[in-house]
C-alpha cells in the first residue's frame, strides 16, 4: 500500500514537471512622474501662481517688518533719553510685535504651502485618471512609474510613454483654458449690447 501511494505521488509530480508552462507576456509602459509633473502646463500654472500669491503676501509682510525695523531703531535711538522703565516696557512690545510677524510670517508660508498642495493633489488626482484612461485605451497591463518616488529602478527607453502623457495632459489643459476663456467672453459681450 506505501508503495502503491509513493509510487502515485511520484507519478503525479514527473506529470506536473513534464506539463509546458504557459507565460503570458504582459504590456508595461512607465512614466517619468517628475518629468510629468515638470512639463505639464497645469502644474506650472499652479507653481507660478503660488509665487505670484507668495510675493504679493510676502510685499505685505516686507511694509510690516519695515516698520518694525523703523521703531526698532528709533527704540535704540530713545532707550537712554527716556529711561530704563520706558526702555523695558518699549522693548516687551517690541519683543511683542517681533514675535506676532514672525507668527504672520509662518502663518503665511503654511497657508500658502496647503493651498497648493490641495491643488497639487488634486492636479495628481487627475493625471492617475488620465493615466488610467491611457492604459485602458492602449490595453496596457501595466503602467508603472519613476520618478522621485521610484518604484522602477530600471526599465527600456522604448516603455517610457511620458511624453505621450505630457502632451495628452497639456492638450487637456489647453482645450479647457480656451472653454474657460470662451465662457468669460460670452456674459462681457451679453452686458454690452
Amino acid at each position: 500500500m506505501k508503495k502503491t501511494v509513493i509510487l502515485f505521488a511520484f507519478a503525479i509530480a514527473f506529470i506536473s514537471c513534464n506539463k509546458t508552462t504557459e507565460t503570458k507576456e504582459f504590456k508595461t509602459a512607465y512614466i517619468d512622474t517628475s518629468k510629468l509633473m515638470e512639463e505639464s502646463t497645469e502644474a506650472k500654472d499652479i507653481e507660478a501662481k503660488y509665487k505670484d500669491k507668495a510675493k504679493v503676501m510676502g510685499n505685505q509682510l516686507e511694509a510690516e517688518v519695515a516698520r518694525f525695523k523703523s521703531e526698532a531703531a528709533s527704540f535704540r535711538q530713545n532707550a537712554q533719553a527716556n529711561g530704563q522703565a520706558w526702555a523695558q516696557q518699549k522693548g516687551t512690545e517690541l519683543q511683542k510685535r517681533e514675535q506676532e510677524l514672525n507668527y504672520a510670517q509662518q502663518a503665511m508660508l503654511q497657508q500658502l504651502q496647503q493651498e497648493s498642495g490641495v491643488e497639487m493633489d488634486s492636479l495628481v488626482k487627475s493625471y492617475r485618471n488620465v493615466i488610467k484612461e491611457f492604459g485602458k485605451e492602449k490595453k496596457f497591463d501595466y503602467v508603472y512609474g519613476t520618478g522621485e518616488a521610484a518604484s522602477i529602478l530600471y526599465a527600456k527607453d522604448s516603455y517610457d510613454i511620458s511624453k505621450e502623457i505630457i502632451k495628452m495632459v497639456n492638450d487637456k489643459y489647453k482645450s479647457t483654458d480656451k472653454k474657460e476663456a470662451v465662457s468669460k467672453e460670452e456674459p462681457a459681450k451679453e452686458a454690452k449690447k
